[in-house]
């Protein structure tokens, strides 16, 4: 059975930092990318940032660049997303996906990654 499950939300002030894991079992974890899209209230799914275990590349969206950060430890099939110098339109509930793509990875909202999370909220006050 396939899991994504991801940790590390919470409410924090702008400016401050977060780091979220998404912890994956059930498939080849070198074989997929992973994603993390938001989601925030009366807001279309935004792509956020995503990996390719098969060769780490990464891709971000403009409005995080500079900020966050995505990581893969294959030894534990985790990604994470460090987030710093976090902003108020930060906040949203954040997921994590997953879909078997070698040698890329995308942040597409158009694009149906293949394994969901539960999502995670991260709130950030002003």
């Amino acid at each position: 059975e396939v899991q994504l499950v991801e940790f590390g939300g919470g409410l924090v002030q702008a400016g401050g930092s977060l780091r979220l894991s998404c912890a994956a079992s059930g498939f080849t974890f070198d074989d997929y990318a992973i994603a993390w899209y938001r989601q925030a209230p009366g807001k279309e799914r935004e792509g956020v940032s995503c990996i390719c275990n098969t060769d780490r590349t990464t891709m971000y969206v403009d409005s995080v660049k500079g900020r966050f950060t995505i990581s893969s430890d294959s030894a534990k099939n985790t990604v994470y997303l460090q987030m710093n110098s976090l902003k108020p339109e930060d906040t949203a509930v954040y997921y994590c996906a997953a879909t078997p793509l070698r040698e890329s990875c995308t942040i597409d909202p158009r694009y149906e990654y293949e394994y969901w999370g539960q999502g995670t909220q991260v709130t950030v006050s002003s």
